[in-house]
């Protein structure tokens, strides 16, 4: 599990490709002593260096002469207005609070965050590859045996295995130099802004001062092969009519790879110049006040090369005609004073941007790897060296560069590489985006020029981009982030990184539960919420995972009471067992839940849970009870499979086994917590607070298949009987289901809507008087579950014939236990209804008079589980055990049985 220093932010990077530095050393941030940089040396020069790639010096021309004056201004506008969106973020989250080093991709959380870092490091691979593939073309005009002019030293042979071969040479050597360490590179990064400047400013003015030219290009193949005749591009110093003519766009093929280009493609090649914009925040570590130097380096910064391309497009536009503009992208060097000098600066910004990728990806593939988000597949990339220079990352990462080489030109890779940065940026405001949506108290960065609104416009921004320019690439870019998010999902991340997740669903959540408005509830939305109070959960796991099937998207609580006196206490022992009880609900794969309190008493704490369990509109309409009997508690902890660990109490990272963090069962005879007076006493109070009751009992004898999500189709077929009416009360009751019976059928509806109790064939038995004609009743409740659209099977079976004999014809419910009978006429009564119950489930299982099988003997069906009828408790508080016992009774052997007490109307036939 990562902590709050590790890598990702000791490294502090931001997904570019600046090159950021070990926290521990020089440069880190170790101390005060280390920030020593300024807004210009700390911000401006690295995010120069890295915009001003080998785009400004090989790329100017080929844009002008493609897309035109008019164009290449809009591309220009296009790709510094979702630059300028990405900065307002980025100077957002590096304003917020004192800067260390920053992550982006972690403001995410590890799943999103991890895939995120992962396509930051992609774009820092493909955009080394870019500058190598740049510096060998640039050698190539002076060096290659095709070169044209005066200069030209042809002692290179040339094509595309050649290029291959110097490419992965060039990458040798800045491989070599990562690899020794980067510290060589940092220190030169201000006299490589010194040439790159230098080589720009003889650019500049010799547009000025150099006269009108011809200047011969390469000769190219004609169409059988052969060579055509030598041709000359004009620079004709500044002239109106040049401009005119390089106003409209006139897309033609590239002829260093043959394909025609379009706007699209043009734009990505002009992008690829524009990356760089986090260079100076990754330098936050080192800077001397990282909240002022990073937003205005940054947008001197751009404004700066804003300013740089603007010239140069006119410039290029008033002098060159469009035939060199697209037929010597070098030919800066043609019209330069003195033609070395623009080498120089065509070499330095070429491998300084390459290093810089170089650096910049292995870093954040060690970050990657030492938070161990993928695993082993990156633990290579967690070796460094004793001066802590990571090169196996180093290895990694030039390895894929080589791999990228293979596309052989730049142009070829320049869409790939602009998607990948469109990703990244689309990411940085993703990230601020939900910071601010997020209302996070602690989100407050001093740096104010931004709004929801600008995040929101970047991240479509680059999306809409990201399509124009290769809508293949864009698909797969983000088809492979879902991939990694989903992969991270499934390994779980570290907890100590901030889920911005987490903060976006609460607020979500708060929102829509103050809209959520008890007083609109309706009896057509109905669904059970559930309070599961459980002692202890190893004897509870059937019963825990029977309440999931139950809840039918409903809120699902589990509670637990733990014993004792907050006031005799020196600390709160409930906060600590929360830990636990989460981890119960993950490894048992429910979606419940939980709710912990301290109380003197089960009954009371109970009580609390019952009042205080939910929010809003969202709190426990029925708790659900394990049946108060005498039967040995079983550990099932040991039987199933989900909560199999290994031996030595301890998990994968030193964690506690969950079985160490339960108390093994209550031995069989041993004193309990709660006594079947407060037992009973809990019903009751549960039925005045108007909540709904459920006692199960025997939950343990289901098959696991029945409670497994999604087994559907492998379960056999059975069923599952429901009793709507009074077994214990057999005369002066309704006439045939009232409000607790028509609870049962629906309860016994939403089990059956689960894939696992699909199979499950509904039985509903109704009890006859014995002056009651049969078929009335049962065809009143058939007209009822058609409008209810509930199918089941409809059952009459003749009760109560001789029975209480001496019960008043009318009498309150649940006052049977104070009636004129004595104890042993109740439990005959209790017995006989038990019988009754017993009778029933046989004949289905062996095809008797009454099942399905039609009396041929045939093995039919066996039941499941069973809805029964759950009388009040006597209001005589002295006659709670006699009530328990005959509850006993009533449910003895019956398997799997659901005791139910519905108070609240939940069916409705209107639509």
């Amino acid at each position: 599990m990562a902590s709050e220093n590790s890598p990702l932010l000791a490294y502090r990077l931001l997904g570019e490709e600046g090159v950021a530095f070990p926290a521990n050393g020089a440069g880190g941030p170790g101390g005060a002593s280390a920030r020593k940089l300024s807004t210009f040396l700390g911000v401006v020069v690295p995010t120069v260096l890295s915009m001003f790639s080998i785009v400004v010096f090989l790329r100017i021309g080929f844009v002008v002469g493609h897309a035109g004056l008019l164009q290449a201004l809009a591309m220009l506008l296009v790709a510094y207005f979702i630059l300028a969106l990405t900065v307002l973020s980025v100077c957002a989250i590096a304003t917020n609070g004192a800067v260390r080093g920053v992550m982006i991709s972690r403001t995410l959380g590890p799943e999103v965050g991890g895939s995120i870092g992962l396509m930051f490091y992609l774009a820092n691979v493909c955009g080394c590859a870019v500058s190598l593939l740049g510096l060998v073309e640039a050698v190539l005009d002076i060096f290659g045996a095709d070169a044209t002019g005066s200069s030209g030293l042809r002692v290179l042979p040339q094509g595309y295995g050649w290029s291959l071969l110097y490419g992965s040479v060039l990458l040798g050597l800045v491989g070599g130099v990562c690899t020794l360490g980067a510290g060589l590179y940092a220190r030169a990064s201000f006299l490589t802004f010194l040439l790159v400047s230098g080589s720009l400013a003889s650019v500049l003015v010799s547009f000025v001062a150099v006269g009108p030219r011809n200047i011969p290009l390469s000769p190219r193949p004609g169409p059988n092969g052969s060579s055509l005749p030598p041709q000359f591009g004009h620079f004709t110093g500044f002239n109106s009519s040049t401009l005119k003519a390089n106003l409209g766009a006139g897309y033609a093929k590239d002829y260093t790879t043959g394909a025609m280009m379009t706007f699209a493609s043009v734009f990505a090649v002009l992008f690829n110049g524009c990356t760089g914009i986090m260079a100076g925040a990754n330098m936050s570590g080192e800077l001397k006040d990282p909240s002022r130097a990073i937003p205005l380096g940054t947008i001197v910064a751009v404004a700066y090369t804003f300013f740089i391309y603007i010239l140069l497009f006119f410039l290029s536009s008033f002098t060159c005609d469009r035939t060199l503009l697209q037929e010597d992208y070098g030919f800066f060097r043609a019209i330069s004073l003195w033609p070395p000098l623009v080498l120089i600066g065509v070499y330095a910004t070429s491998l300084s941007a390459s290093m810089s990728s170089l650096i910049g990806a292995s870093r954040i593939l060690h970050a990657l790897a030492q938070d161990d988000l993928f695993g082993v597949i990156l633990a290579p990339a967690k070796v460094v060296s004793q001066g802590g220079n990571p090169w196996g990352a180093v290895l990694y990462s030039w390895a894929l560069v080589q791999l990228v080489l293979l596309a052989g030109k730049l142009n070829t890779l320049a869409a790939v590489v602009t998607v990948f940065y469109l990703v990244a940026y689309a990411a940085v405001d993703l990230s601020c985006l939900s910071l601010e949506w997020a209302s996070a108290p602690n989100f407050r960065p001093t740096f104010s020029l931004f709004s929801w609104h600008t995040c929101l416009l970047g991240v479509a921004s680059c999306l809409l981009m990201m399509f124009l320019i290769s809508p293949g690439a864009a698909g797969g870019s983000l088809l492979l982030m879902g991939l990694l998010s989903a992969l991270l999902t499934a390994r779980g991340g570290p907890s100590s990184w901030g889920y911005v997740s987490q903060a976006l669903l609460f607020h979500q959540v708060r929102k829509y539960l103050l809209r959520l408005d008890v007083r609109k509830d309706h009896v057509k939305f109905w669904r059970p919420q559930l309070l599961l109070l459980v002692g202890n959960p190893r004897g509870a796991l059937p019963l825990l995972r029977l309440a999931n099937q139950l809840k039918k998207g409903g809120l699902y609580v589990l509670g637990h009471v733990t014993l004792g006196d907050l006031d005799c206490l020196p600390s709160d022992p409930v906060q600590p067992q929360y830990g636990a009880w989460l981890s119960l609900v993950d490894r048992a794969q429910v979606k419940a839940f939980v709710d912990l309190t301290l109380s003197p008493s089960v009954r009371q704490g109970a009580q609390h849970l019952l009042r205080i369990s939910g929010l809003g509109g969202m709190k426990p309409n029925t708790l659900v009870l394990g049946f108060y009997d005498d039967a040995a508690p079983q550990d099932h902890f040991l039987t199933d499979p989900a909560f199999s660990e290994p031996a030595g109490g301890t998990q994968e990272g030193g964690t506690p086994a969950l079985s160490t963090l339960f108390p093994p069962p209550r031995a069989p005879g041993s004193p309990r917590a709660l006594t079947p007076q407060d037992y009973v006493a809990t019903v009751a109070d549960a039925l005045k607070m108007n909540k709904n009751v459920v006692l199960a009992r025997a939950c343990g004898a289901l098959p696991p298949e029945r409670l497994s999500r999604g087994s559907g189709g492998t379960s056999q077929p059975h069923h599952v009987d429901v009793w709507p009416l009074n077994l214990l009360r057999p005369r002066g009751g309704p006439g045939y289901v009232d409000v607790c019976g028509l609870f049962l059928l629906q309860m016994a509806t939403i089990l059956g809507m689960v894939p696992a109790w699909h199979s499950a064939r509904l039985r509903i038995f109704l009890c006859l008087g014995p002056r009651e004609a049969p078929g009335a009743a049962e065809g009143r409740l058939r007209a009822l579950l058609s409008q209810l659209r509930i199918r089941a099977e409809v059952q009459e079976v003749v009760w109560g014939e001789g029975a209480g004999s001496g019960q008043p014809e009318e009498e309150e419910e649940g006052d049977f236990v104070n009636s004129g009978w004595g104890d042993a006429e109740a439990e005959a009564l209790a017995c006989s209804a038990n019988a009754l119950v017993r009778a029933q489930q046989a004949h289905g299982r062996g095809g008797g008079p009454g099942g399905p099988e039609g009396g041929n003997g045939v093995e039919g069906p066996a039941t499941a589980l069973t809805f029964l009828y759950l009388p009040r408790p006597p209001a005589d508080s002295a006659r709670y055990p006699r009530y328990l016992a005959l509850l006993e009774i009533l449910s003895r052997d019956l398997g799997p049985t659901l005791l139910i007490h519905g108070v609240t109307p939940v069916t409705c036939t209107d639509l």
